[in-house]
């Protein structure tokens, strides 16, 4: 599939197509018109790529844990590197759920008191 196409498929735009490109997470063949061809399988590495930026991971970590993902070949240091990432995102879940807790509990509160025509409570 063509570039366009891809980034519609995927929802990104075609510039970050470009730069996953020029940071070697995603690699196209060129057509005798000089057209970028990707495969079908870039569909689910662009999703993939899009979730570990969205996790927090720079491009260049991504780089590296690309290859466990297509060949399946880890080395201790990359599986240390796996395990420390999601640890990372552990904690960050671990944040965002108290965070919304506390949220619930404004909600909750702000919700009572309008109900009963009182201003939320300080």
């Amino acid at each position: 599939m063509r570039i366009g196409e891809l980034a519609s498929r995927v929802g990104v735009s075609v510039r970050a197509l470009r730069y996953y490109e020029e940071q070697d997470l995603l690699a196209s063949v060129r057509s005798p018109s000089g057209q970028r061809q990707y495969p079908d399988s870039a569909v689910d590495r662009v999703q993939l790529i899009q979730q570990l930026y969205s996790a927090g991971l720079p491009s260049r970590a991504i780089v590296e844990l690309l290859p466990c993902v297509e060949t399946g070949d880890v080395t201790p240091a990359l599986l240390d590197r796996l395990s420390a990432e999601r640890d990372r995102i552990d904690a960050q879940v671990s944040t965002l759920v108290k965070t919304r807790d506390r949220l619930d509990a404004i909600i909750t509160t702000a919700s009572t008191a309008r109900s009963a025509g009182r201003p939320c409570p300080r």
